[in-house]
């Protein structure tokens, strides 16, 4: 298997160095660019603001996050946001941060801009919370960060997401621990998030 005859083995000693030098000094080498990592965690993630800012979401390393994909038309619109902000202005001061995406995919149910999206929740429900830019979640053009939610062994839940206002929680150290249906209220992940959070009864 490794006999090389005497011409292999002459063209591998005077070509291959050759070949070598100029793969590396070539200016276009793909070399000259970091070689792309695995992400490991919702923090090798950056994402943008509804006004189209880079987030780098390491910036939320040591905080419990609840992830979710939002819609202002949707028959579950109300009641998510009314107790999300319950959640948020109870545990916010002790790490817990929601990151609220909206998107458009289900029903069409999140048709307007960053702006009219942002006015509105800010207007009629009073959320303080980041919102976030308006992505896709599903196909082949989803954001890398929801491609990174989903890559977890979900068992009943499938790869795709279902439908609006599906939940995803991330510990501390910002792995993904937890995914929720649509249809899972938001005070209904209160114990789990408080477990995240270490907050005792």
């Amino acid at each position: 298997m490794f006999h090389l005859s005497l011409l292999s083995q002459t063209f591998a000693v005077t070509v291959l160095p050759f070949s070598f030098v100029l793969f590396f000094f070539r200016p276009d080498s793909r070399m000259a660019s970091e070689p792309t990592k695995e992400p490991q965690s919702i923090y090798d993630f950056t994402v943008k603001d509804a006004k189209g800012n880079d987030v780098n979401l390491s910036t939320y390393k040591g905080k419990v996050l609840l992830i979710i994909n939002v819609a202002s038309k949707c028959g579950l619109t109300n009641s998510n946001y009314v107790e999300l902000n319950h959640l948020y202005e109870k545990y916010k001061d002790q790490g817990l941060e929601i990151l609220a995406f909206p998107c458009n995919q289900f029903g069409e149910q999140e048709p307007g801009s960053n702006d009219q999206i942002t006015e509105f929740v800010c207007t009629r429900f009073k959320s303080e919370f980041p919102i976030f830019d308006k992505i896709e979640v599903n196909g082949e053009n989803a954001a890398p960060v929801y491609k990174f939610l989903k890559l977890g062994k979900w068992g009943i839940f499938g790869d795709d997401i279902q439908w609006n206002f599906a939940k995803f929680l991330a510990d501390k150290d910002g792995q993904i621990v937890g995914r929720y249906y649509p249809t899972t209220t938001p005070l209904s992940l209160e114990l789990d998030i408080k477990k995240l959070l270490g907050v005792k009864e």
